[in-house]
């Protein structure tokens, strides 16, 4: 049987960390054509300042952008910061992934098993990544990943259970890392549940029926549910409680530093836009998209106040997540260990 320990680590690491940024190049498509409803694989990557055709030779992760000097070669726009970001983040994430599944605790791991755990939580970690980005950029969450993830976590979770709980193999002991959030089909459905109902229900249907508007969109809620999915309950109460903490310290730090926080500029383009088509429509059209507009938790202009402020929770949500994946069952013992001597 080819075990991990067959393989060299620096091939391990070169492949894991390719992959990271490869997949980093395609999330940034992702990241821009999937909350404008555009198609992923076709066409090919083009310029969003001109819109040619962006060759192969300048579309190599994070090196393209340091030749070009941060410009287009067709039309000199300036390339944004966030491409070579996520590019970067996903093959950081690829390497820590390995590192935490395989090289250090490798021992003799199948390497088909160690290929199935380390593929199946690099799609968990890039869809994370793209998420944060497109909440950051345009406040929403796309069902396509949070709904999408939360399915791959409950399909995958007796792979992940299985594995991580035979004790007869000599391998067993080298995946506690993730052994120890790994849970069983059962536990991924309600923690799936947990998740979703745990947000939905006070923060947008009771919050809503009191305040006439959401307290959460259902973007967050679905998050929630992709961490019980994928982790449990306590996953899904640990995205909630960490994200909730790191966000409320994350926007003091901008109101304190800048002295408001504004929306981002996609969604007030992209209110604007709606409001010019339904101006410009009549009939059934006019009343669709008008029923669309009042419908939307981001078709009115926030009221004044710090306490009326927008801000996207997703990047929140994603890094608790990413915490837990990482660190997330040995801060709970720590923690409980404090709490319960």
């Amino acid at each position: 049987m080819l075990l991990v320990s067959d393989f060299p680590e620096w091939f391990l690491v070169t492949t894991a960390v390719s992959l990271g940024l490869v997949f980093g190049s395609f999330l940034n498509v992702v990241i821009y054509r999937l909350p404008r409803g555009e198609n992923v694989a076709f066409p090919g990557s083009r310029c969003p300042a001109c819109g040619s055709p962006i060759r192969g030779y300048d579309n190599v992760p994070v090196l393209s952008f340091i030749l070009l000097r941060g410009r287009a070669r067709c039309c000199r726009a300036r390339i944004s910061i966030r491409y070579p970001l996520v590019e970067l983040a996903g093959g950081l994430f690829a390497w820590s992934l390995l590192d935490l599944l395989l090289l250090d605790r490798a021992g003799d791991t199948p390497f088909g098993i160690g290929a199935a755990l380390f593929a199946a939580y690099l799609a968990l970690g890039l869809g994370l990544i793209a998420a944060a980005f497109i909440d950051v950029e345009h406040m929403v969450l796309p069902d396509e990943i949070t709904m999408g993830g939360a399915l791959l976590g409950v399909v995958t979770a007796p792979l992940r259970s299985d594995l991580a709980a035979v004790a007869s193999a000599p391998w067993a002991g080298t995946l506690a890392p993730l052994g120890a959030a790994a849970v069983a089909w059962g536990d991924s459905v309600f923690g799936a549940l947990v998740g979703f109902l745990g947000i939905w229900l006070p923060f947008d249907l009771l919050y809503r029926h009191l305040r006439g508007r959401t307290g959460m969109a259902q973007g967050d809620a679905k998050l929630v549910m992709l961490a019980g999915a994928w982790f449990g309950w306590p996953g899904a109460l640990f995205a909630l409680v960490a994200g909730a903490v790191q966000g409320t310290l994350g926007s003091a730090a901008l109101l304190l530093t800048r002295g408001r926080i504004e929306e981002p500029p996609a969604v007030r383009e992209e209110r604007a836009a709606l409001r010019a088509a339904i101006e410009a429509a009549d009939g059934e059209e006019r009343a669709a998209l008008q029923a669309e507009l009042d419908g939307d938790p981001l078709g009115t202009e926030p009221d004044p106040g710090a306490l009326q402020t927008r801000i996207p929770f997703g990047p929140f949500l994603v890094l608790a997540i990413l915490e837990y994946l990482f660190f997330g069952p040995a801060l709970v013992a720590r923690y409980l260990d404090w709490a319960l001597p």
